[in-house]
This record gives C-alpha cells, sequence and structure tokens, in this order.
C-alpha cells in the first residue's frame, strides 16, 4: 500500500513538474515582442488548462480506447470532434484575453497572441509530443509483458520437458531389474556357481540405474562400461547359444551423454532377438569422432514383427528420450529383414 501511494505521489509531481515547465514555456513564447508581461502571464494560464484538458483526453481516451484497440474509424472520427472542440476552446481564451486583459484594445495585445494558427500549432505541439511519449511507454510495456510470458511459457516447457524425461527414465527402471532377476532366479534354482557374479554385477547395474540415471548427463565411457555389464549378464543366461562382437575404441571421461540412452537398444536386442542357425548373434559398434557419436547394433530375427519392446520401454521411448535430448541433432535409423534386426544411431555435437 506504501509503495502504491509512492508511485501516484511521483506521477503527480512528474505531472505538475511538466506542466508548470509548459506554463514557462507558454509565457516565454507569448512575451515575443512585448513587455506586457501582466498579460503573456494570465493568458499563458489560461491557455494551459485548454491544453491539460485536450492532451489528457487524447492520452487517457482516445488513444488507449479506439487507436490501441485498432478501432481507427472512430479513432479518426473522434478526433475530429476532439480538434473543433479545442479549436473552438482556443478561440474563447484569444476572445476573453481580448475582451478581460486588453480592454477591447488590440494594440495592448501581444503579437503572438493574436496569431491563431500559431497558437493551435503550439497546443497540439504538446499533445503531439505527451501522445507519443505515452504510445512509446504502452509499446515498452507490452513488450516487457511479452517478454515476461515468453519467459513463463520456457520455463513451463523446460519443467514440462524435464517431467517427461524423468517418467521415461522411470519407465526404464522396472525393465531391466525383471529381466535380471528371473535371470538369477533361474540359477539360484540350479545352484549355479555364477550366482555371486551375477548378483555384483547386477548390483553395478542397479547402482547405476539408481544414481546415475537422475543425472542430466553422464560419461558416455561409464555408459558404455555399464553396457559391456549387461552383456556379461546375458552371456551368462544364454551360455553357449550367443554370438557376441563389441567394438568400443577408448572415449574421453569429458564426452557426456544422457544417462541410459544406448542400453535400451542392447537389452531390445536381446529381448527380441531370435537364435538363428545355433545361436542369437548380435553386434555392436560405438564410435566417437569430432565430436560425433555413431552406435551400431545388430541382431539375429526370424521374422518381420516390428522390434519395438512394447512389454517394456519400446522405441517409442527411445526416441521421444532422443527428442528431448538431443531436439535436430540426432539421427535413427531402424532397418529389417529376415535375418537381421540393426539400428543406427548419430548423435552431434555431442560435447556441446
Amino acid at each position: 500500500m506504501f509503495q502504491g501511494t509512492t508511485i501516484k505521489f511521483r506521477s503527480v509531481l512528474l505531472h505538475t513538474l511538466f506542466w508548470v515547465a509548459v506554463w514557462f514555456f507558454y509565457v516565454y513564447f507569448f512575451s515575443y515582442k512585448t513587455n506586457n508581461i501582466t498579460y503573456v502571464t494570465w493568458f499563458a494560464s489560461f491557455l494551459l488548462p485548454v491544453t491539460m484538458t485536450v492532451t489528457y483526453f487524447v492520452v487517457y481516451f482516445l488513444i488507449p480506447r479506439y487507436l490501441l484497440t485498432k478501432k481507427y474509424w472512430r479513432f479518426a472520427l473522434y478526433g475530429i470532434y476532439t480538434f473543433i472542440l479545442s479549436t473552438y476552446l482556443i478561440v474563447v481564451t484569444i476572445m476573453a484575453s481580448f475582451i478581460f486583459l486588453s480592454n477591447i484594445h488590440i494594440s495592448d495585445m501581444p503579437l503572438m497572441s493574436r496569431n491563431y494558427a500559431f497558437i493551435l500549432i503550439l497546443v497540439y505541439l504538446i499533445v503531439g509530443i505527451i501522445s507519443s511519449v505515452s504510445l512509446l511507454n504502452n509499446n515498452f510495456r507490452i513488450q516487457s509483458r511479452n517478454r515476461e510470458l515468453e519467459k513463463k511459457i520456457l520455463q513451463a516447457q523446460l519443467q514440462f520437458k524435464e517431467q517427461e524425461l524423468e517418467y521415461l527414465k522411470k519407465q526404464i527402471h522396472p525393465h531391466f531389474l525383471f529381466n535380471t532377476l528371473n535371470t538369477l532366479y533361474g540359477f539360484a534354482l540350479k545352484q549355479s556357481k555364477q550366482t555371486p557374479e551375477i548378483i555384483l554385477k547386477l548390483s553395478n547395474i542397479l547402482d547405476y540405474i539408481l544414481y546415475q540415471v537422475n543425472k542430466p548427463r553422464v560419461s558416455l565411457s561409464e555408459e558404455i562400461l555399464h553396457v559391456k555389464e549387461y552383456i556379461d549378464l546375458e552371456k551368462i543366461r544364454f551360455q553357449d547359444t550367443l554370438k557376441v562382437s563389441i567394438q568400443a575404441a577408448e572415449i574421453e571421461n569429458d564426452v557426456q551423454i544422457a544417462p541410459m540412452l544406448l542400453i535400451p537398444f542392447v537389452e531390445n536386442a536381446f529381448k527380441h532377438g531370435n537364435i538363428v542357425d545355433g545361436f542369437l548373434t548380435v553386434n555392436m559398434t560405438i564410435v566417437f569422432k569430432d565430436g560425433q557419436l555413431r552406435f551400431h547394433i545388430q541382431n539375429t530375427t526370424r521374422n518381420h514383427v516390428e522390434n519395438n519392446g512394447n512389454g517394456g520401454i519400446g522405441l517409442e521411448n527411445i526416441r521421444k528420450r532422443l527428442e528431448l535430448n538431443y531436439p535436430e541433432r540426432h539421427e535413427l535409423k531402424i532397418e529389417k529383414n529376415e535375418n537381421w534386426y540393426t539400428v543406427d544411431l548419430t548423435i552431434t555435437d555431442l560435447k556441446s
């Protein structure tokens, strides 16, 4: 409340100072070639209320109600009415000054106070200046409001994307756990000596899922490490019916990627791949060069059913994560034929 009162006080003070300055300007202007300061002072005082009335009417009524709302015909019509009324008031001011200040002696009237055209121009010069300032101020307010609105929209979009990313990540967690626990359960029933090794690798993957996946970016080398751990688990499960080829060169630790972006493709290769000629064959290549990541994985299959992983995360999930993390910076190609299902992913400007 106190702040609002202060703002109003400043506004009133600013207006008062402005009109005092206009009054002095009038006095200076009408004093041209005359020593009748009394006449000039009173004439300026009579003309000032006319100028104020026209100015405030244009600025606070015509402009906001008709010009800013694009009612141009009404603005022109009421503008003409305002001009006619202001002309009448100026004439009345001149005649009243002529009668009461000069006692109907035209020789006592200062030269500039007789010239109706100059007085009209002077009044509308003030009206024009204030109207221009008002329009500029209104334009500035609109631009500020638009920038604030754009900022809020961007914040809302960013928050929505973050929430969508979190939702997509959470869909991944149960799928990994379900598949790996099934493997662990089967080896536990057999009392296999490999059960502790499976538990250790599962522990590492769960640690990655629970803690690293909440980060916006993780090291690409770390992602590859957990891809290899996942493949090691699948090697234990498939035993002699699995052939895996992995080609991944050393990658610097400062190369970052969205967490769990590659693992779902590997998981789908095992989940939906088929044993052909006695083996499930999975070939994987990871290459990073000049800021570009190329990921290639293919697995054997015996049918043309789309390998979309509907029982788990699904390709749609992966596509959404890629679009949210790398808009216009990625390319995903999927090819299917009689014996192979192939995925090629390229991400550019990865370091940026």
